[in-house]
């Protein structure tokens, strides 16, 4: 008997090594051609990332567009259950320097381990004088990204003001957005 289909999924493949490690991104890596303004400065951008029971997250990368963080103050990358409930977040990012056409890895205080299968949301804000663009994807209506019925789930959305370098504990009164930055968890 001969096997019709590959060991492993080709698409794990391109992203790096296939075994005993957590690799989930927001979008396809290929799809992130798009330069998105995410949010206002300290609103949260939170974007859905599926994770199945066992994926342990201990970090969070982004990549920076085309324009620079100016004046960062504050800022911070998170991670939600599917409920919204803020399981952990990065340190502040303070005034670090976010230049443009970057990619930053940024570690959460501490690892989180899925329990349920689902999408769960990573979220991302800055404070600055002007917040930084994000590679990702752009489904042109806000309306495309949002709850669709049935299980569809809230692509990305954006929530909270003023948050400065301390996450929301929920995401309460959201907004759906149609930019989905480009964010992968390990």
């Amino acid at each position: 008997m001969t096997r019709q289909t590959p060991y492993y999924d080709n698409d794990h493949l391109r992203q790096g090594f296939p075994q005993n490690s957590t690799f989930a991104e927001t979008i396809p890596r290929l799809s992130a051609t798009t330069n998105n303004a995410i949010a206002a400065t300290g609103v949260v951008l939170s974007t859905g990332v599926p994770l199945v029971p066992g994926d342990v997250v201990r970090s969070i990368t982004f990549a920076t567009a085309t324009q620079a963080a100016v004046a960062p103050a504050a800022g911070f990358a998170a991670l939600y259950t599917p409920a919204g409930v803020l399981m952990a977040q990065t340190a502040d990012f303070g005034s670090t320097a976010r230049a443009a056409n970057t990619l930053y890895t940024v570690t959460l205080a501490t690892a989180q381990t899925a329990v349920d299968p689902g999408l769960y949301y990573v979220a991302i804000s800055f404070t600055a004088g002007t917040v930084p663009t994000l590679w990702g994807a752009a489904v042109g209506n806000a309306v495309v990204a949002g709850n669709l019925g049935l299980s569809a789930r809230i692509l990305a959305q954006t929530h909270g003001s003023a948050v400065g370098a301390v996450a929301p504990g929920t995401i309460a009164t959201p907004t759906t957005v149609a930019t989905i930055p480009y964010l992968v968890c390990t």
